[in-house]
């Protein structure tokens, strides 16, 4: 088992660190805002200059609904083998077609990009959730092509991981340790209450740390969770930096579309809320907060268990 030692991965004097993400960011099928998705970040950006974001992009992006539209899905037999919903033309929001929308993405400060799968889509029940059944060498493929479309974008990116729907399967997991990835974020828990030992059990990996980053695997991968969102009381954030962990923040890019809405949206109520719990934050502990980004984070993990080695 991989064990990082005490907090050493807190760099000088904070007691506490900070990172802020959003999943599901892609160029909108209506091309004739594409910047309005990224606007509420350059707001939170600019307010808060000690703030830094890791937005999770999904290079080519299919889904044309979020939620089950198909009948022929709910056919026995066949269900599991069709999409059950409509998708977009193969290549329609590949980043690399989305000049304005890279441009956008790279003009925000303090931002750093990752994947968030390739196509954020799957047969099936479980529509959403992109990584299941597939074979390592499938999912080797599958990541080399999201990064591809990343280079063709001429879109520089952070090599951390999110998986749609939360689900990293064991092939994921070791397809990404082969390409040298950093990081991942594979597990979401905004209700176990908040104590030095929890672990998560909500969505995604179970039994991983709710409050710290850690190595998982081989050990060549740091997970990072996610342990706040919009529906979440501002307690909860204190409780995390009180005790000495990594206060994880999550949004998606959007409220509503393809038929669903996301509870963690990034719509203008949600806005206000970060704008206060980032302010309440800074006001509370100044410097004693790390605001970092998870690369940043990443690579104090892997410094700390070089020193412990």
């Amino acid at each position: 088992m991989h064990v990082l030692h005490r907090n050493a991965w807190l760099p000088g004097e904070p007691i506490g660190a900070a990172c802020f993400s959003v999943d599901d960011v892609h160029p909108p099928p209506d091309a004739a805002d594409e910047h309005a998705v990224l606007r509420p970040l350059r707001e939170l950006l600019a307010r808060h200059p000690r703030l830094k974001v890791t937005l999770f992009v999904t290079p080519d992006w299919r889904p044309a609904q979020l939620v089950r539209t198909r009948m022929l899905g709910r056919v026995p037999l066949v269900s599991e083998h069709v999409y059950h919903v409509e998708l977009h033309p193969r290549g329609l929001l590949r980043l690399d077609r989305h000049p304005r929308f890279v441009d956008a993405l790279r003009s925000l400060p303090r931002t750093e990009i990752a994947p968030h799968g390739l196509h954020h889509v799957h047969r099936g029940a479980k529509l959403a959730v992109e990584f299941q059944e597939q074979t390592f060498a499938e999912c080797v493929q599958a990541v080399r092509h999201a990064t591809e479309i990343f280079d063709s974008a001429r879109l520089p990116y952070a090599k951390g991981f999110s998986p749609p729907g939360w689900n990293l399967p064991p092939p994921l997991l070791a397809a990404l340790e082969h390409l040298g990835f950093d990081y991942v974020s594979a597990a979401r828990d905004i209700e176990t209450p908040i104590r030095p030992d929890a672990t998560s059990r909500m969505s995604g990996l179970r039994n991983v740390s709710l409050v710290r980053p850690e190595p998982i695997g081989t050990g060549r991968i740091v997970h990072l969770p996610v342990n706040f969102q919009a529906t979440s009381p501002l307690q909860r954030a204190f409780d995390v930096i009180d005790g000495g962990g990594l206060l994880s923040i999550k949004a998606h890019a959007f409220k509503h579309e393809g038929g669903h809405t996301m509870l963690d949206g990034l719509d203008g109520a949600y806005v206000r809320y970060l704008d206060g719990v980032f302010t309440a934050l800074e006001k509370r502990y100044g410097d004693s907060i790390w605001w970092a980004s998870m690369s940043e984070i990443a690579a104090a993990c892997r410094a700390d268990e070089k020193e412990y080695a």
